[in-house]
């Protein structure tokens, strides 16, 4: 139980989980990464077309530069070599021939299904094979593709749709096909100069053709049919040649179709092969001439001097800030956090809320950053961007921080956060010292404000401190003197002061966000007339009466041993409010001297006592009263044995076995040094009633003998209280019950007769043992073990 000792189950049970605690740190690396950079903060004059140059600039090192004039017109012309893509459509004389012969099969049918039908058959069979072919026409139209009339259609059943005539229409339209039909040749004619690639549809075929004229546009294949197909169209009955060709018209395609997207494709692709046109521009090279009025030139050497230097250094940079950053959040872990047990309580939350204060800080930081930037050169004051950063308020942070977790964890932060904003400033040395110890003073002063005009005040103190720090960083930085000088002292006292609104304004915030409790709310929960206070005082007196001395002690205590006396009186007042549910199974909210746990077996009185734990956490979460008092509710009677009905239980059951961890609390045993003064002056509290004539040395004698007995049965072993704190304890707890139970004038006259002082056996807690004093030593079981608690 030394004062730096961290408890090993503690420790197993948050420490050895690295999964969350890896996860974290990670992501604030790269979050914190991408926020720092690559926007690092370069002081770089800005010139727009039209200014005049009011300094020299040269090329640093050697770089190049792209000719984008040369680059368009060698990409333009890589597009315009590449040839046109045209679809050839070899199969569709194969499918048209397929659909002709398929449409003039159907009617043809039915001749062959009728045998030798001649005009000598009988009137009503012909008549019949009429109706049936006349049946057929739609199916004809169909399957053919084009619609036909109905005199085609009889010259067609005269001839019994001759296999001949389909023949014919096939062989014409395919000598068509075969020399090729385009859509559109006055499109296709304009790339005779340079011809086109004829791409086969199905296969992976394509040659370049650059005679295009001998290629059919879709009219002159129409006007070609006749011409195509005099040869074997000779002898026929001028109606039957006329239907064969408006058939072969009709049914005329083209195959040679326009593909724009192959063609767009490649000519993109051919533009993309071609590599900017690059000429260098040499180290020490004048970019730009004092008194030179800023041309496009100008700023495309300018422009790509800067994109080129990101360009560059981009992966080098990128990886460096993030293994800084890295290496400065793990080893500010292993070195201080990790033994701090206000950050291992609630290690996952704790490191989560602490990276979200990194991240909301960066972020204002570059917003301030760029406005200061922006805003700078607009005023009509000559102030400079540097003056403006004075006020940025990074110690906003650590004074957050410093409100939940206190100063030994805001002070590491407020180090680490000087140290990544100096990142943001090229490095500076002056900004990394005004920043850090900004933000430490920040925390300290912002560590016991309980108001949030606290915060303002703690704000005004940090500005005039920041006035300070100002003036060292401008001696320091040689620009001490004019009119900057003052400039610096204002935006740096208006820092301290946005510092404090910002805290004062998101504290609230990041209480109901991450379930913490700051001081300003223990206050209000201290006060008596709160409703959960006066439900108590109403309904459980002797629970309320108990519950405000206890808060009294632990107060006291806490003040004496350096443990929040706020956060301790809070607990103590509501560590007992699960009494409210059954409130006269407790022997203090009793009447009439009746004790209702005369009637139950002591293992019902047991479970009705360690219920109060469960219903008090069930109330503090519904009232929404914070963490540290519902753990302050659950932890206050640690595993400690509740005696009394345990040995009831046992002379109950002589001849049986009693499971004594039936008749413990569940626990856990006390976490922080504000929970164990709960459990101790709880113990104390409840057995100094019982004390007849309780004279100092009584009080002292139980004192020791309770502290003494909780420390030996290992309830304080996970707290971070000292021996030397529990001398302390002790002695605070003498103070405030002699002030108690001091004595009084004895009146000369007594109104009733005196009447014995009742005992009184507390069934919420182990009932105190009968003391037995030697010269004031308790020895409860032979001589005492330790060192005699309380004496000044």
């Amino acid at each position: 139980m030394a004062a730096k000792r961290t408890d090993i189950s503690l420790k197993n049970r948050f420490i050895t989980d690295t999964a969350p605690l890896v996860a974290i740190v990670l992501a604030v690396t790269v979050i914190a990464t991408l926020i720092l950079y690559p926007k690092l903060i370069i002081y770089n004059q800005s010139y727009e077309i039209g200014d005049i140059a009011d300094k020299n600039i040269k090329a640093p090192k050697d770089f190049l530069i792209e000719d984008r004039m040369a680059t368009t017109e060698k990409r333009a012309q890589a597009r315009d070599a590449i040839l046109t893509v045209y679809d050839h459509d070899r199969f569709l004389s194969e499918s048209l021939s397929r659909q002709i012969k398929q449409a003039f099969s159907l009617p043809r049918s039915v001749y062959e299904s009728n045998g030798k039908a001649s005009n000598a058959d009988p009137p009503d069979q012909q008549e019949a094979i009429h109706n049936r072919i006349w049946e057929l026409k739609p199916e004809f139209e169909k399957a053919l593709g084009i619609t036909v009339n109905n005199g085609a259609y009889n010259i067609l059943q005269r001839e019994r749709f001759s296999p001949e005539i389909s023949g014919l229409i096939i062989q014409i339209l395919s000598k068509l096909l075969d020399n090729g039909v385009v859509a559109n040749k006055e499109l296709l004619l304009r790339e005779t100069d340079k011809g086109i690639i004829l791409k086969t549809v199905g296969t992976d075929t394509e040659n370049m053709v650059y005679n295009l004229r001998h290629f059919y546009g879709v009219d002159q294949a129409k006007t070609m049919v006749r011409i195509v197909g005099e040869p074997s169209l000779k002898g026929l009955d001028y109606s039957l040649l006329n239907l064969i060709v408006d058939f072969t018209q009709r049914l005329i395609q083209p195959n040679i179709t326009l593909n724009r997207s192959e063609t767009q494709k490649r000519r993109e692709q051919a533009a993309e092969l071609i590599k900017p046109i690059l000429y260098k521009i040499k180290k020490g090279e004048m970019i730009l001439r004092e008194g030179e009025r800023v041309t496009p030139t100008h700023m495309l050497k300018l422009q790509t001097l800067r994109n080129q230097g990101d360009k560059q250094e981009l992966l080098k940079k990128g990886i460096g800030t993030a293994l800084i950053i890295l290496a400065l959040l793990v080893i500010t872990y292993f070195i201080h956090l990790k033994y701090q047990r206000e950050l291992l309580l609630y290690q996952n939350k704790n490191l989560f809320f602490i990276s979200f204060i990194v991240i909301m800080v960066l972020l204002i930081l570059q917003l301030s950053v760029s406005l200061a930037q922006v805003i700078a050169p607009e005023v009509p004051f000559a102030i400079s961007a540097a003056s403006i950063y004075y006020s940025i308020p990074i110690a906003a942070g650590a004074m957050i921080i410093c409100q939940f977790l206190g100063f030994t964890i805001a002070f590491p932060f407020a180090i680490v956060m000087g140290l990544l904003t100096a990142m943001a400033f090229e490095n500076s040395y002056g900004f990394c010292l005004y920043f850090l110890l900004n933000g430490v003073m920040g925390a300290y002063w912002s560590q016991d404000c309980k108001e949030s005009k606290g915060f303002i005040m703690a704000g005004a103190k940090l500005g005039a401190f920041n006035i300070v720090l100002a003036t060292i960083v401008s001696i320091y930085m040689a620009e001490f003197g004019g009119f900057k000088l003052f400039w610096d002292w204002t935006f740096a006292f208006a820092g301290g002061i946005i510092a404090g609104i910002i805290t004062a304004g998101v504290s609230p915030m990041m209480e109901m966000a991450f379930g913490y409790t700051t001081n300003s709310t223990l206050l209000e929960l201290s006060n008596l007339d709160k409703p959960l206070l006066r439900r108590l005082m109403l309904e459980a007196p002797g629970t309320y009466h108990h519950s405000v001395i206890v808060g009294s002690m632990v107060e006291a205590a806490a003040a004496e041993i350096g443990a929040n006396p706020v956060l301790a009186k809070v607990c103590g007042y509501y560590h007992d409010i699960g009494k409210l549910k059954n409130p006269l199974y407790f022997i203090e909210n009793q009447k009439n001297g009746k004790n209702i746990h005369n009637k139950l077996a002591p293992s019902m009185s047991c479970l009705i006592l360690i219920s109060h734990l469960k219903n008090g956490v069930e109330l503090a979460r519904e009232k929404k009263l914070g963490q540290e008092i519902i753990d302050a509710i659950k932890q206050h009677h640690g595993t400690t044995l509740i005696t009394y009905f345990y040995e009831k239980a046992r002379k109950q059951k002589k001849d049986e076995s009693i499971n004594i961890d039936n008749f413990r609390y569940p626990g856990p045993k006390p976490q922080t040094r504000e929970t164990a003064l709960v459990m101790l002056a709880d113990v104390v509290e409840a057995a100094a009633r019982t004390l007849e004539h309780p004279t100092p040395s009584r009080i002292q004698g139980l004192v020791q003998q309770l502290i003494n007995k909780l420390f030996s049965d290992n309830q304080l072993d996970e707290c971070p209280l000292t021996l030397a704190d529990l001398h302390k304890i002790a002695r605070s707890f003498n103070k405030i019950l002699n002030g108690i139970y001091h004595h009084r004038v004895e009146y000369p006259e007594k109104p009733y007769p005196e009447t014995p002082k009742p005992k009184n056996d507390d069934t919420d807690r182990q009932p105190a043992e009968p003391v037995q004093t030697i010269n004031g030593t308790d020895t409860e079981n032979g001589p005492n073990p330790l060192k005699r608690l309380g004496q000044s």
